[in-house]
Formats: C-alpha cells, sequence, structure tokens
C-alpha cells in the first residue's frame, strides 16, 4: 500500500512541477517509448545476464513482497512466544521423549496446530523442529548450540537477501544506461546535424529524456523498492532470530516464562507485545496439548 502511495507522491511531484514550470510534455512523451525500451530492456537484459533464475525469481517475489509488507505482524510474535514456551515447558516437564511426536510430524502435533500461521510456514517449523531435535540427541551446550544457529541463520540471511542486492544493482546502474541512450540520441542528433533549430532541438530534448529516466528510474523507483525490501527482509528475519534466543536461553537452564520474555524483549519495538499481554496468551493456552 505505501509502495503505491509513495509512487503516486512522486510522479505527482515530479510530473506537476515540470507542468507548473511551464513545461511541455511533447517532446518527453515522443521520446518516452524509445528511451524506455533502451533504458529499462536494456537494464532487464543485464539483470537476466547476470542473476540466476532463483534470484531472478526471488526479486519479482520481492516486489510483491514490497506491497504485501512484511509476513510476520505483532499477532504472530505473540503466538510465536506461546509456541516455544509449549516446546520449552514440555521439554522440562516431561522431558525430550514426550518432545519427539511433536517434532517429527509437526502437522499432527496439538503444539503446532495451535498457531496456523507459524505451521504453515515450513522454513520456520523446520528450523525449530531441527534444532530441538539435535537437542534430543545430547546435543545441549548453550554455546555450541547458538554458533550452529547464527552459522544457519547466516546462510539464510545470505540467500533471501540475495535478490534484494540484485535490485539494488540494477539500481545503481540505472543512471548510466540512461546516459548510454542519451548518448545514442545526441549520436541521431549529430546525424542531422543540417536540420533546422526547432527540429534539433526537440532531438536534443528527447536525448536528455534518457538521462532523466535512468535516474528516475533508479533514484525514485527501482532504488527506493530495493530499500524498502531489505527492510522488510530485515524485520523478518528477526522472527527466527527470537527462536535462538528462546532455545538458547533454555538450555542454559532459564524457566521458560524466562527464556520467553527474553525471546519477548527481542521482537521489534512496534510489534512487541507487552508482558502482560503475553502472560494473558500463555494462560489461555489449552492445558490438553
Amino acid at each position: 500500500m505505501f509502495l503505491i502511495i509513495g509512487l503516486v507522491v512522486v510522479f505527482i511531484m515530479v510530473f506537476g512541477g515540470f507542468m507548473l514550470s511551464g513545461g511541455k510534455f511533447g517532446i518527453i512523451l515522443k521520446a518516452l517509448p524509445f528511451e524506455l525500451m533502451i533504458i529499462f530492456g536494456g537494464a532487464a537484459g543485464a539483470f537476466i545476464s547476470a542473476n540466476s533464475g532463483s534470484v531472478i525469481g526471488g526479486a519479482l517475489r520481492g516486489v510483491m513482497t514490497v506491497m504485501k509488507g512484511p509476513v510476520w505482524k505483532a499477532e504472530d510474535y505473540k503466538d510465536l512466544l506461546c509456541l516455544m514456551y509449549l516446546l520449552t515447558k514440555t521439554i522440562r516437564t516431561k522431558g525430550v521423549v514426550a518432545i519427539e511426536s511433536h517434532i517429527e510430524n509437526p502437522e499432527e502435533s496439538k503444539i503446532f496446530q495451535q498457531f496456523p500461521r507459524i505451521s504453515e510456514d515450513h522454513h520456520v517449523v523446520e528450523f525449530i523442529c531441527d534444532y530441538i531435535r539435535m537437542m534430543t540427541m545430547n546435543f545441549e551446550d548453550p554455546m555450541q548450540m547458538e554458533d550452529a544457529m547464527n552459522k544457519d541463520l547466516d546462510k539464510h540471511h545470505k540467500e533471501l537477501h540475495e535478490p534484494q542486492h540484485s535490485l539494488q544493482t540494477m539500481a545503481d546502474g540505472l543512471p548510466a544506461i540512461g546516459i548510454v541512450a542519451a548518448v545514442l540520441g545526441i549520436v541521431k542528433t549529430m546525424g542531422a546535424i543540417s536540420e533546422p533549430v526547432e527540429v534539433l532541438g526537440g532531438m536534443v530534448g528527447g536525448a536528455l529524456v534518457g538521462t532523466f529516466l535512468g535516474i528516475f528510474l533508479s533514484y525514485l523507483m527501482v532504488g527506493p523498492i530495493a530499500g524498502r525490501l531489505n527492510q522488510i527482509l530485515e524485520q523478518d528475519g528477526r522472527f527466527m532470530e527470537i527462536i535462538k534466543l528462546v532455545l538458547v536461553s533454555h538450555l542454559q537452564g532459564n524457566a521458560p516464562q524466562i527464556s520467553v520474555e527474553i525471546g519477548r524483549r527481542n521482537v521489534p519495538s512496534d510489534l512487541m507485545p507487552t508482558f502482560i499481554e503475553v502472560e494473558e496468551a500463555i494462560a489461555e493456552l489449552p492445558t490438553d496439548v
């Protein structure tokens, strides 16, 4: 939603200011299709050449992500804390044997099925189950567990950000491609140097549209999309970071309530539930799971 609002503001302010200052759209509209073909087509071709299919697909999905916003909302963070509470409490009170059925078949687990939004994300579920499974195999040193989880999260973070980096690289290159289009326009103009001044002026103006479009697309469209995608990925990445913090705290011997509180304190501030909200949510959890 904010992406659409931002783009509308950009177009109104830029082109509205151009019109109010006495600018004429004739030259821009005449040159626009050809300049867009050179600049955006060239950028798209370079983008395809420089990236793998998975990165290209990730970039396209990234644009949709920017339009939809972050995956995880405030209620999801509260649900995650409740889920981690149930898992750590089950391990502490009933032992690792009691948790095995839940991590081996999370799709049938009464614990996981309490939180359908989280259960639908196989990356999050696998991350939780894999590391609890390692705990059942006596991998219980909190420092070693934290180190292993950090490496896993770093790998996930790098792979997740590759499409965003590719969009940012595209944005960085667009002004230079705009110059390419402008130079081609000047070459065309020089080939018609014998034409009247009015004609040459229009051709030079058309060439400058290329420079304008390159900068416009870079700094006012593609660049902001890449920047917003980076913010969303960073925010959503906190979700799995909280899982790590709760499990490491559990291995350090803390009670489930303390481990969950450590996780809660690391939820993004604008999404963080209060201590009381988490306590009330935990109190409302069914006792037969």
